[in-house]
């Protein structure tokens, strides 16, 4: 029987999902807007992008799912678009991402 997963366990493999336009991480960036684990270890990630025409939303989408799924113990994850509240870097970003997006507070 495995250990169910915790939300920090999803966070440290969606950590090298890149956004390939910035070529950053989607969990510097503050894309990732929330993680469900679900006792039966699904995974319900909400996701928002750096605007809603983003040409590669599909493909990131696909890239999260797939690194939540390498995550022991989750047996599904689904990924949830959302833009409320609309991206915003110099609130979302973590320091690392506001540093590789050159905003200095």
């Amino acid at each position: 029987m495995s250990t169910k997963p915790t939300m920090a366990d999803v966070m440290k493999h969606l950590q090298p999902v890149i956004d390939p336009e910035l070529n950053i991480s989607i969990v510097d960036l503050g894309l990732v807007r929330g993680v469900t684990v679900g006792d039966d270890g699904k995974v319900d990630i909400d996701l928002t992008l750096t605007s809603p025409m983003c040409p590669m939303g599909p493909q990131i989408m696909a890239a999260t799912s797939r690194a939540a799924k390498q995550t022991p113990g989750v047996t599904e994850a689904h990924v949830d678009l959302t833009f409320s509240p609309p991206w915003d870097p110099r609130t979302d970003a973590t320091e690392d991402g506001k540093a590789a997006l050159g905003i200095w507070d």
